[in-house]
């Protein structure tokens, strides 16, 4: 075997960060194209267990690979993410790879052009290993809803990594990617990176382009990175964030270099803990791992006061009203006319468009488009649609008033650890009550990062949910950062 393959495999053994891996390159220490190699490999003997990809794109990556190598040879400087092996969420097109969004209704399409997150990655001298599991069109809290099976927990593997993009954070945790690209609908970034261990960003709504996500709901939906370790999650924000003509909600504000953003001490900085946060139906191993974070934030320089966002109690239900609107009009595409899956059982149009949806579409997914639709019916819109709305406000402005008091709000991000598989797609009241501390900042707006923070008794994951005002992603990292420096 090639020293430079038998380095690559060396490098797979325990997750790197950025820059050893890029500098390691750079200095021929291994080889791009030897690094992905050796991450399919590891894809080949994890993937059977753990349900992670859905589909590979090894020509794609070990072209991109070797342009690396090249440039490396040559003695040019590397890229940002030169050589860094990164799965890509299937909700997120890419140019000729299957693009499924977890659903039967998708089967057989394949998009002729990359979103921009994707094409920002690669710019940026990312390999592309292939599309990742996930709930059926994002909707869901364990990916159990996937049409093709559910992903398993690397920590416990009888366990749920969260959802929906818990394909992603299991890509990272179980070291089949160094880093992935997620989205966060109502907490499809945080929770799973919480489960599963690893650090998740949710961008401030507009920081990321959307074009090129397939869509849930167009006024929640966020684009973000998971990764190992804050540095380099900040590191992939940077990259894929900014200004996209294609995508009009995105921000013209500029990009800050939200590493060194992240390497800046918290000192000084003021800290929130709300109170909503903190009662009902918190896990007491979560709770103690949480005070433990904010005590460690008291000990770097922090101080810490108490704040209060009264209306959390209606997030869920203003939630789950905007957010099956939204689905209910943006899934009304798939029809079986153009693309993606076709009713055989199609006597005439009606008997096709409704044998296809009924057929291509899973049970949860079928759930949400109903609510949706009820809530934007005659004579229902202004009692509920119209309403969430307006709760929605109430909550956004609860946020503006406590970022007028301090710098961040640090929350639990669940408030259980990963439950086990099949526990509660049985009542799907109680698996939406677990995004109760994620789905505020969604409707607001603002951005947030989870990082690890300790562990239950049983060895599972806690991830903290830290908070800041729109466009404050610089201060969120710092924050994750000083509590990952604490190793709690």
């Amino acid at each position: 075997m090639p020293s430079e393959a038998k380095d690559a495999e060396n490098f797979v053994e325990k997750p790197r960060t950025f820059a050893e891996l890029r500098d390691a390159i750079q200095a021929g220490g291994t080889r791009a194209t030897d690094l992905a190699a050796a991450y399919y490999e590891r894809i080949e003997k994890k993937n059977p267990r753990l349900n992670v990809y859905l589909s590979l794109t090894k020509e794609r990556a070990l072209a991109q690979a070797a342009q690396v190598d090249a440039l490396a040879a040559k003695g040019d400087p590397l890229p940002a993410l030169a050589g860094i092996p990164v799965g890509v969420k299937d909700v997120l097109v890419m140019r000729g790879a299957p693009a499924t969004a977890g659903s039967k209704i998708l089967e057989g399409y394949r998009p002729p052009y990359d979103a921009t997150a994707v094409a920002r990655l690669e710019a940026a001298g990312a390999v592309l290993l292939g599309k990742i599991n996930c709930d059926e069109f994002a909707m869901g809290s364990s990916n159990e809803n996937s049409a093709y099976g559910p992903v398993r927990n690397p920590v416990d593997t009888e366990r749920v990594p969260g959802g929906s993009s818990g394909g992603s954070a299991a890509a990272v945790a179980a070291n089949m990617a160094v880093a992935t690209l997620g989205t966060d609908t109502g907490g499809s970034i945080r929770q799973p990176a919480s489960f599963c261990g690893v650090v998740g960003v949710l961008p401030t709504y507009g920081r990321v382009s959307r074009y090129g996500l397939i869509a849930f709901a167009s006024s929640l939906d966020r684009v973000g990175p998971f990764a190992a370790n804050v540095r380099d999650a900040a590191t992939l924000l940077g990259v894929i964030a900014g200004h996209d003509p294609q995508d009009a909600t995105t921000s013209p504000a500029p990009v800050e270099d939200y590493a060194a953003e992240s390497d800046k001490p918290v000192e000084g900085l003021r800290i929130g803990v709300p109170t909503e946060y903190f009662g009902e139906g918190l896990d007491p191993e979560v709770r103690s791992a949480i005070e433990s974070g904010v005590a460690a934030l008291k000990a770097a320089g922090c101080s810490v006061k108490p704040v209060s966002l009264p209306h959390t109690n209606y997030a869920i239900p203003t939630y789950y009203l905007v957010a099956t609107a939204e689905a209910s009009a943006n899934l009304a595409r798939f029809d079986g006319v153009r693309y993606g899956y076709r009713s055989p059982a199609s006597a005439s149009l009606s008997d096709m468009y409704r044998h296809s949806r009924d057929e291509g579409f899973g049970a949860e997914v079928k759930r949400r488009i109903l609510l949706g639709t009820y809530a934007l019916s005659a004579g229902y819109y202004d009692a509920y649609y119209l309403k969430a709305q307006q709760v929605r406000r109430l909550l956004a402005e609860e946020f503006l008033r406590a970022f007028a008091e301090v710098d961040a709000i640090v929350t639990p991000t669940s408030p259980v650890p990963a439950f086990k598989l099949g526990e509660k797609t049985g009542d799907p009241l109680a698996m939406y009550l677990a995004d109760i501390y994620t789905v505020t900042a969604s409707l607001a707006g603002i951005c947030g990062v989870t990082v690890p923070c300790g562990a239950t008794k049983a060895g599972l994951p806690v991830g903290m949910q830290v908070l800041a005002a729109h466009l404050c992603e610089g201060t969120a990292f710092r924050v994750a950062r000083a509590v990952e420096a604490a190793q709690i």
